[in-house]
């Protein structure tokens, strides 16, 4: 029996000369491995991180690994495919949540959340920079323990007051609250240690000195 997927794509691992591990958030199954296969001279594109795909899932009683065919795409991302700031912001995004969901992790609201973030972050035409830190902080609300004042003040060091600031901004104020690169990194850090403690999990991000190094 074959069952219709949605998936969003966090990190893919090569296998043999033409196959490919997806790691995936899944609509229906919350985080899941699938294996694909990717024909000699045919590109990977279609499998980069933050890739919103349909397929079908070649259901395989006897493995947790089920294979996917007919793979295609949602929605093009053109907005993030053609900007090398926001596509080293999906490295950082995927790779936090590649790191954070335990396979079979399936949080009500998860993958419908993670999916609008990725279309606000390709559609918007403007200030972004910020982007990356209101969707922590969206992140650990939506995997159930809501950041606050208090909470986060353990974890904020010299940047309490600018902490503050976000967590009252609305979208439009967030996005153009000013911060430094360096700043923004320390705040990235701070909210990762969050994370990393109520999910109990290090959180070893290496794509955040790829974010910082873009807004120095």
């Amino acid at each position: 029996m074959n069952t219709a997927v949605r998936l969003i794509v966090l990190n893919s691992t090569k296998t043999g000369d033409s196959s490919l591990v997806l790691h995936c958030l899944c609509r229906e199954m919350g985080r899941r491995g699938f294996l694909t296969t990717v024909r000699k001279g045919g590109s990977r594109a279609l499998y980069q991180p933050f890739s919103i795909l349909d397929a079908e899932a070649v259901v395989n009683t006897k493995s947790d690994l089920w294979r996917v065919r007919g793979v295609s795409s949602v929605h093009p991302l053109t907005g993030i495919r053609s900007s090398f700031d926001k596509t080293a912001m999906v490295m950082f995004m995927s790779e936090v949540l590649y790191r954070s969901l335990q396979e079979g992790a399936s949080e009500d609201g998860l993958y419908d959340w993670c999916e609008r973030s990725i279309l606000t972050l390709d559609a918007i035409d403007g200030d972004f920079a910020n982007y990356h830190l209101r969707w922590l902080l969206e992140l650990a609300g939506v995997l159930g323990f809501a950041p606050s004042f208090e909470t986060l003040a353990p974890f904020a060091g010299e940047n309490l007051r600018d902490i503050s600031d976000l967590l009252s901004a609305g979208f439009g104020q967030f996005m153009v609250y000013p911060l430094t690169g360096a700043k923004r990194s320390a705040i990235a850090e701070s909210l990762l240690r969050y994370l990393s403690v109520h999910l109990e999990i290090p959180l070893n991000i290496r794509s955040l000195a790829v974010l910082g190094e873009l807004y120095r």
